[in-house]
């Protein structure tokens, strides 16, 4: 098991395999996918910093800080990347001085924890979402429980394990489109609408 991070109002890009798992360039293991959006020297970026540094060291010892270096920059290696850029090598838009972190769930370790903000009045607890609602956008701000964790071997990396997403705040949507929201429109009490 790794070291378990709770990120704090992140924004959330790259969702097309979020809900419904997909392959990576159509081959593979079926997988839950996301990436969040970090702000360098925030409590985010030192927590997950901080599981980097003590996962590396619990499976690389002495040799953690050579390995981490051996492997950052590489995107298929390192799940937290400076930006993150198009095939061009072109910056993402909202990517310019942050950090990314690519959280990945293989399908067969069941779906993400996806949550509302808000209570559901029967239990008490967050809202649970099924991705349908489209509370959850590409753009968003979202709170997520992530797993760090090093991969020793022929394949080694360091890893980020998606256990889940909650809506927290809105934000500009990444695919262009405006979010479409109730503001702005009004509505009457089922009884006053048959007087």
């Amino acid at each position: 098991m790794g070291t378990i991070v709770q990120l704090k109002h992140v924004r959330i890009a790259f969702i097309d395999d979020l809900f419904e798992p997909g392959q990576y360039e159509g081959k593979g293991d079926f997988r839950h996918t996301a990436t969040f959006i970090v702000e360098p020297g925030s409590a985010n970026d030192k927590a997950i910093q901080a599981a980097i540094k003590q996962e590396a060291v619990a499976a690389w010892g002495k040799m953690a800080e050579s390995k981490l270096e051996d492997l950052r920059g590489d995107k298929k290696a390192y799940a937290y990347q400076k930006g993150k850029k198009d095939s061009k090598g072109e910056m993402y838009e909202g990517f310019e001085g942050m950090m990314s972190l690519s959280g990945v769930r293989k399908a067969k370790d069941g779906a993400p924890l996806f949550l509302h903000n808000v209570k559901d009045p029967e239990t008490g607890k967050a809202q649970r979402l099924t991705g349908k609602e489209g509370v959850i956008y590409g753009g968003c701000y979202v709170n997520a429980k992530v797993e760090m964790w090093a991969q020793s071997g022929s394949h080694s990396g360091m890893r980020c394990g998606l256990l889940g997403v909650q809506y927290d705040a809105p934000g500009d949507n990444f695919g262009g489109a405006s979010h479409p929201t109730d503001d702005g429109f009004d509505a009457v009490d089922a009884e006053d609408e048959l007087a």
